[in-house]
């Protein structure tokens, strides 16, 4: 995958107020004795889907991705659902679980832009069927280790073809003051295969040429919520 920032196509650009909204949902109760939400928590909170590639298209439903999102002022949390054709991962990583070059393999993405003056300026968090992990700051086209002290846990079911993966992500690795009230930009990705042609999907398509997913243009917004809608 090109991992060079690239402006948008005009297609993409023409569909700039259009770009799709996810809801973080607050979470109210405690998280339980592993460090994460309960089931019925996750539940609660809206689920994004999304099984096309990075152009809207090539719908693939055997590789559909399900992600839902909770906070609290502490910790933002993530939870990927992802089915699957086939698994493709790193044998290797380091003892804690970061993996540079993650993306190389099959992995859930998620970029989130805290703060919107910059629109170049954003955090890279991946993680894969194996429980490997990557967290990068990018700054116009560099990146550099994030060390934002993320924890995950991830599980996979072989007879459903599906595998989960949960991140809870300390808020003050993401942003210096989070304000509820402000939205962020976002955006979520899957990609599955270790060769060319593998599959690159994403919720907000970026509409490049060929596979990338660091067009911040096409980020969609994430807003937080503080309950249930009725």
């Amino acid at each position: 995958m090109d991992y060079t920032i690239r402006a948008m196509t005009p297609q993409a650009a023409s569909s700039f107020y259009n770009l799709p909204t996810a809801h973080a949902l607050f979470l109210k109760d405690k998280v339980g004795s592993s460090g994460f939400p309960e089931a019925a928590d996750w539940e609660k909170a809206p689920a994004i889907r999304f099984e096309s590639d990075w152009k809207g298209a090539a719908a693939d439903p055997q590789r559909a991705t399900e992600v839902r999102l909770l906070w609290n002022a502490e910790t933002l949390f993530l939870r990927f659902l992802a089915r699957y054709r086939e698994l493709h991962v790193f044998p290797d990583a380091r003892p804690n679980g970061w993996r540079d070059e993650l993306w190389e393999r099959d992995v859930a993405e998620a970029f989130l832009q805290p703060d919107t003056s910059d629109p170049l300026v954003y955090k890279e968090l991946e993680v894969s069927p194996n429980g490997f992990w990557i967290d990068l700051d990018i700054a116009h086209g560099e990146k550099e280790e994030m060390r934002s002290g993320l924890r995950r846990r991830v599980a996979q079911d072989a007879a459903a073809r599906t595998w989960t993966a949960e991140l809870a992500v300390p808020m003050r690795s993401l942003t210096a003051a989070f304000d509820a009230r402000r939205n962020w930009r976002a955006n979520f990705f899957r990609v599955e295969g270790k060769a060319e042609p593998r599959f690159y999907a994403a919720w907000s398509p970026t509409n490049t040429p060929a596979p990338n997913f660091h067009v911040p243009e096409a980020f969609g917004h994430l807003v937080f919520r503080e309950g249930e809608r009725t």
